[in-house]
Formats: structure tokens, sequence, C-alpha cells
């Protein structure tokens, strides 16, 4: 993989820990930084040791949506022209979306447009208190996109995505929690370490079921439940014929820790 201009990876054992860096610009999301991560998750997709993703965002924000000046610059383009632009952004959505390992959005301060689209294909989404969100597209003419169309109905119901969508309001953190699009939310201090708790405590889960599980849910709202308990059966039966299930029930016979736990909230600094 080239050097990174526009993210940090790092790798955390068994934590894959992307920070989405260019806090000049609140971390815009610019043709550049959307290749770069399309080339850090393909990596990540190919690594078996990695056990979660962890995002975030450098500076103050997470992310401040599309790099604007960068459309301005380039000027008037054709439909075409523009539509051809858009496919990287679309194998970005694909490859976020469809990563069969846990996804933690950490986020503070702004996550506007495409920022709020990003913390919409994660599969947990922690917030900071001052963390600010706005589905901005309408204030400059345009259409949400990096999936927002597909994943905030399914978030908040399709009256309240139309809502967020045609007004581009701006809601809080704590709007966001209530509305289900946050998991939790956190000061800014213990915003980090919590996702960095979370997605330690997924090196103890079973890798294969882990996958199958989001595989199917990313799938669930889309199918039927005839079509729900076929994919239950043969996961299970997957899950059930492998070491992993093998060594649980012995620790459980045995009184002994569980592989895998989830880990309480973490103790914030007061």
């Amino acid at each position: 993989m080239a050097a990174l201009e526009t993210l940090v990876y790092a790798m955390d054992d068994g934590v894959a820990v992307l920070t989405l860096n260019r806090p000049q610009s609140l971390n815009a999301l610019n043709p550049r930084m959307a290749d770069e991560l399309l080339d850090v998750l393909a990596q990540v997709r190919a690594d078996d040791s990695v056990r979660a993703l962890v995002l975030h965002g450098a500076g103050p924000g997470f992310c401040a949506g599309g790099d604007v000046s960068g459309t301005v610059a380039t000027g008037p383009r054709t439909a075409a022209a523009a539509r051809k632009a858009m496919e990287r952004y679309s194998r970005l959505t694909l490859a976020l979306h469809g990563l069969e390992i846990p996804v933690i959005a950490a986020a503070h301060g702004v996550a506007f447009g495409a920022g709020f689209s990003l913390l919409l294909l994660a599969d947990i989404v922690l917030l900071a208190s001052n963390a600010r969100l706005c589905m901005a597209f309408e204030r400059i003419g345009l259409v949400p996109d990096c999936g927002a169309l597909f994943t905030l109905p399914r978030s908040v119901g399709l009256q309240r995505a139309k809502e967020l969508m045609f007004s581009a309001r701006e809601i809080t953190a704590e709007e966001a929690r209530g509305m289900g699009i946050a998991l939790e939310v956190l000061p800014a201090d213990g915003l980090l370490p919590r996702a960095m708790q979370m997605a330690a405590a997924f090196r103890g889960a079973s890798p294969v079921a882990q996958a199958m599980a989001k595989r199917a849910l990313n799938a669930s709202l889309q199918s039927d439940l005839g079509t729900m308990l076929s994919i239950e059966e043969t996961s299970q039966a997957i899950a059930l014929s492998g070491d992993y299930v093998a060594e649980a029930a012995r620790r459980f016979a045995a009184k002994e820790p569980a592989q895998f736990m989830w880990p309480a909230p973490h103790l914030l600094p007061s």
C-alpha cells in the first residue's frame, strides 16, 4: 500500500484504527481520501488477524462532508462526468458496509453530509457530547450520497429520514442517540477509549460467527422470514461445526471465563 496522505492507519493487537487525517479541512472527503480508504479497507478485509475496526477523525471534528472547495475549483461538469466521479464513492460505501468485522465509528465535532453518511455505515456509532450531525446536502443543492438514502431510513424510519434530509438541520449527539443513530454519547475525552474498549472485546469473539451474523443482518431488511431462517440454518450449521463452540462449551462446563465478554461502559473521567 502506498504512503497515506489523508489517513492514519494503525494496528493494535487485532484492532484496526483508521483516522481521517485532513484536520485543516475538518477531514472533508475528497477523491484522494476516498481512494486511500478503499486501499486500506481492502487491506483490512484481506487480513484475518483484524477483529474490529475503529473509525474516527483527527483534529476538531469527525468529517465535514465532501470537499466542496475541490468541487468549486474544478468548475461545472457534465452529468455523465459527475456520475463517473461518483463511482469511487459507491465503491467506498460498499467496501465499508460489506466489511465482515465489527466497525465502530467514534465521532466528535461535526459529522456533516458525507461525514454523517460514513457514520451510518458503521455497526456501532459512539458520539462525543459535542458532536453535531447534519444531512447538509440540501443546503448546496445536492442529493445525499455515500449510501445515506439506503442507511438513514433503516436507522430512523422513512418519515424521520425525509425530515432530516429535506430540512438539512443539525441534530445534537443526544438527539442522534434518541433516534437510534448512536448507541452511546460520551464526554469527548472518553470517546476513543470507549471505542477501543469495545473493539478489544471482539478479539475474543468467533470471527466466523461475527462475519455470518453481520452478513445476515445486512440482508435482513430486504429479506423475508423464510429466507432469513434458511440463512440461520446454514450459518448455525457452520458455527456448530467449528472449534470455537467446542471450546466455549468446555469452558462453560469447567466454569472457566468465557472467550468473549462484552465490556461494561468505560469509567470515564469526571
